[in-house]
């Protein structure tokens, strides 16, 4: 496995080692050795979760707050997804900002996305299959989020030749500067 830094350095891109032949592919998708040595963490992870969604279909921005707060390592096994992490500790010299990414069945590519850090994603291809496993279980009572068009941010979402498709609950959450973050 390959680590690729990215623009906000607790953010890690993981790009695993692919075998390819005629029969199709193989790779390890995780390890946990190899995981905290590249990621300097020594985290547990206890969930993995699976959605489906539609071109055009925007999660996001997710996180949720201590003692719940979770680190999440994320992937696609099926389509591509725009994946967007943005540092919401008020703290760092880095709040506010946001890197994203490309992840698709193809690439084979992970992202590593601690606590302190929202998350969202944009599907790409007609369908995707998102999985990810997170290092705490889901809380309702700890469950945040951040408005996916927050001015503030800017993030570049890819433009598509369909609308954006977003929950009930993810068109209102409030902008960062009214959001409960990380201290």
């Amino acid at each position: 496995m390959r680590l690729v830094p990215t623009e906000i350095p607790e953010v890690k891109l993981i790009e695993p080692q692919v075998f390819c032949d005629a029969r199709g592919f193989f790779l390890e998708s995780f390890r946990q050795d190899w995981f905290n040595q590249a990621t300097g963490s020594s985290c547990e992870f206890i969930q993995e979760n699976h959605s489906r969604s539609s071109k055009g279909v925007l999660r996001g921005l997710h996180y949720q707050l201590p003692p719940h707060a979770q680190g999440k390592l994320v992937r696609v096994v099926s389509g591509a997804v725009f994946d967007v992490v943005v540092d919401i500790r008020r703290s760092s010299s880095n709040f506010g900002r946001w890197v994203g990414t490309e992840l698709t069945a193809d690439n084979h590519r992970q992202l590593w996305i601690p606590p302190g850090f929202a998350h969202g994603f944009l599907v790409l291809s007609e369908t995707a299959d998102f999985v990810y496993k997170t290092t705490a279980y889901y809380s309702p009572q700890a469950d945040r989020g951040v408005l996916w068009n927050d001015p503030y941010i800017g993030i570049d979402w890819p433009k598509l030749d369909v609308p954006f498709a977003l929950s009930d609950k993810d068109q209102q959450q409030p902008a960062l500067s009214r959001a409960d973050v990380f201290a």
